[in-house]
């Protein structure tokens, strides 16, 4: 019988095994799937479902033109929380800031002012508020024109005041509107041989402003959708006394870096704790002008006060706080609307921010007090998806309220304020 016999390996035995041997010369090569990718259901009842109807519509609405992003854009009917510019609400400018991520800044840009002379060993500032000398760049003679014009204009509204009594509640709209429309049509008229970008301005009388966005969500208490996240939408329809737009837009009054640092009141509560009411109905942006005009930029707003704010009613009722929160609810409700309606005109919009600031400015006025307000418009990505890393915020400037005369007595315009006048030229001289 044969014995069994054990052949020696070929491979000598202090060789490291073949599965830690490395090939150099050998890639890995990546093959392409040969199938499309795995996409959720559009119809299925799922929250990856609704992401991706939500994806597609946002494409959607970026690859449209602009007329029709913005019908895609206002196209859903919800019920919407309306804004108003002038509400009595108390300390509404802070609830106004929030709604539109806006800082305000007292007093006005540093180009509308003229730096203060330094007091030697010191270094601070004096307040913003202070700093109403206006920087003008017109002559003296000039300046004694537009100085008579006002009071023609002045000792007219008079004239007619002095006529008949108005109907209750009716004195701004039946004495101060015209004296208003008055001041800013000759002011614009004799204002445009300086600045040439008036020539080729529109002014609009009693026009209608809107504008829609959304902020922040709720959880929808009641109904069939209950239970789900929604977006807290907003509406402002403004309508000021008149508006000048034109052909190219404002400079920025600071780079838009400046707001960064900016603080915008935070504000917990539910909308509808404040005097405002969601109703539902047609989803407006309108800056004044349909979109193929071209002066599709803003330049100054003229607002005009309702007969029921009165400074002297309101120190009665121990309200003299709340008469500059008035005017600075109503300039940032209106300018917002304004600014962020002309930036929508571009293009722009919550999920494509804007690529530039835009400036605008608004003149409010009870036909004695004249207040300023300027607005720089740096982002509209206002909404839950866009605002999570957004350091931009909107910026208002704006002034304590300015007596343009004390009275008139004898034909003549007694106390007439010039430091007012020179505000409003400077507004009106404002070019790129």
């Amino acid at each position: 019988m044969a014995a069994r016999t054990r052949l020696p390996l070929l491979f000598p035995k202090n060789l490291p095994p073949f599965r830690h041997r490395q090939f150099v010369h050998t890639e890995v090569e990546v093959k392409e799937p040969q199938y499309p990718p795995i996409v959720p259901s559009r119809t299925a009842k799922s929250k990856s479902a609704l992401l991706r109807q939500v994806q597609e519509h946002v494409q959607k609405i970026c690859a449209s033109p602009v007329d029709e992003k913005l019908s895609l854009i206002t196209r859903i009917q919800r019920k919407k929380f309306m804004v108003y510019p002038q509400t009595f609400a108390r300390n509404a400018d802070r609830w106004y800031q929030h709604f539109t991520k806006t800082a305000y800044i007292p007093g006005l840009p540093e180009k509308f002012t003229q730096a203060p002379a330094k007091t030697t060993g010191m270094d601070e500032s004096p307040p913003a508020a202070a700093q109403t000398t206006s920087v003008l760049e017109i002559d003296d003679d000039a300046f004694r024109d537009i100085r008579s014009l006002v009071t023609r204009v002045i000792l007219q509204e008079h004239w007619h005041m002095n006529q008949r009594k108005t109907f209750l509640f009716r004195q701004q709209e039946m004495v101060v509107a015209p004296f208003l429309r008055n001041l800013v049509t000759e002011l614009t008229h004799s204002l445009s041989r300086f600045n040439p970008l008036l020539r080729l301005c529109s002014l609009d009388i009693n026009p209608q402003v809107n504008f829609y966005w959304r902020r922040g969500q709720r959880i929808i208490p009641k109904g069939h959708r209950k239970g789900r996240q929604e977006p807290i939408r907003f509406q402002i329809d403004d309508k000021p006394n008149s508006q000048i737009r034109i052909t190219q837009q404002l400079p920025q009054f600071t780079p838009m870096e400046a707001s960064y640092a900016a603080e915008v009141p935070e504000i917990t509560l539910a909308p509808n704790l404040m005097p405002m009411f969601r109703r539902q109905y047609d989803n407006n942006i309108f800056t004044g002008a349909k979109l193929p005009d071209p002066a599709c930029y803003g330049h100054t707003q003229f607002h005009l006060v309702p007969d029921q704010y009165q400074r002297d009613r309101m120190a009665r009722r121990q309200q003299s706080d709340q008469v500059e929160v008035f005017l600075r609810a109503n300039a940032l409700a209106s300018l917002f609307a304004w600014t962020g309606a002309q930036a929508m005109y571009q293009g722009f919009w919550t999920f494509e921010d804007v690529t530039r600031p835009f400036a605008s400015q608004a003149v409010i006025t009870d036909g004695h007090f004249f207040s300023f307000f300027c607005y720089q418009l740096n982002t509209v990505a206002l909404s839950v998806e866009t605002d999570t890393n957004n350091p931009r915020k909107n910026l208002l400037w704006g002034t304590e309220s300015l007596r343009l005369y004390d009275k008139v007595q004898d034909g003549e315009v007694v106390g007439l304020n010039d430091d007012v006048i020179k505000l409003l030229v400077s507004f009106l001289m404002n070019q790129p």
